[in-house]
């Protein structure tokens, strides 16, 4: 059973803190084992959020006992950091445990110098006031969300169930975080970054290059060309592969092989399967390929991975 709190606090946005209570609070008696969480805060008062709608959570002095931390967002304008919230927050980070901010909750995380050295993201509309407070951090600009497995952080509001969708498929694989993504009509999992949603000129035909993407993915085990993509979005292939690179900060060709990734590790979590059929499901031509793009990609080769995969879930 893992322990999650999420932090309350009397700036909590209700959208994030939403998004965290949907993705880990949620009662979800169909998954066993699955998380037990907790709305906590440290002010020990009801919290007046969005709308002036109050909120009751749950009051504590120690998040020692819980093994995931939820920062749903924080004040992103200089602020004294509430002692308590200082201690139990960096203590919790220097025990080993997993610490996830949605959106602004990167300026706690950051404030507390957790985030020194480290890869970090938040919303765009506050990253040169993130990087001029936090000029130690390595900021990725242009990311739905980073996680290293022990601090992630997400781009934005709606980034955060991107960030929480990568945690629950890393503790219990594919086939669930795949069904959490359903109840909640989402991607399990999206490729690109923030740019693909900052004032982007809309192209004339709009539905084209989306349309050309979606069956590129449904058709992943078929041999695709970018060419064939190319005309299937009606567009020239200069103009595709700056498009595509726009989107999704990868190049057409990388791209297809990261969804080929995925689709390899979906297989493996669910199912024993030889290493030229598995290539053959994952869209690759031969498993030497698929073996070269899986350790490049994952860091380990896919028998590694399979047998990680089925000691975490023993």
């Amino acid at each position: 059973m893992i322990k999650v709190a999420i932090l309350a606090h009397p700036h909590v946005s209700l959208f994030e803190l939403a998004c965290a209570v949907e993705l880990f609070a949620l009662p979800r008696p169909e998954f066993n084992p699955w998380y037990q969480t907790d709305i906590v805060n440290f002010e020990n008062t009801v919290i007046t959020t969005t709308g002036g709608i109050g909120l009751m959570t749950q009051h504590t002095d120690s998040i020692e006992d819980y093994d995931l931390l939820i920062v749903p967002s924080w004040p992103t304008k200089p602020s004294q950091v509430p002692d308590l919230v200082r201690q139990q927050v960096t203590s919790f980070a220097n025990n080993g445990k997993r610490i996830l901010s949605f959106c602004s909750g990167a300026f706690l995380l950051a404030e507390l110098g957790l985030l020194d050295g480290k890869r970090a993201t938040t919303h765009w509309k506050f990253e040169s006031t993130f990087r001029e407070r936090f000029p130690h951090v390595d900021y990725a600009a242009n990311v739905l969300y980073v996680f290293d497995g022990k601090i992630g952080c997400s781009a934005g509001s709606a980034a955060g169930l991107d960030l929480g969708l990568a945690v629950i498929r890393s503790d219990f694989g594919y086939q669930i975080a795949n069904q959490v993504a359903k109840r909640l009509v989402v991607s399990a999992h999206r490729s690109g970054g923030q740019s693909q949603f900052v004032e982007s000129p809309i192209l004339e035909v709009p539905n084209q290059f989306s349309q050309a993407v979606e069956w590129a993915h449904a058709n992943i085990t078929q041999a695709i060309g970018i060419d064939d993509l190319a005309c299937k979005a009606n567009m020239s292939r200069r103009t595709f592969d700056r498009k595509f690179r726009s989107s999704f900060n990868l190049s057409p060709k990388e791209w297809l092989i990261h969804q080929r990734i995925e689709r390899a590790k979906a297989i493996l979590e669910s199912e024993q399967v030889d290493m030229e059929r598995l290539a053959q499901q994952a869209g690759f031509d031969t498993a030497v390929t698929m073996r070269h793009h899986f350790r490049r990609l994952i860091g380990v080769s896919p028998k590694q991975y399979q047998q990680q995969f089925a000691q975490k879930l023993e």
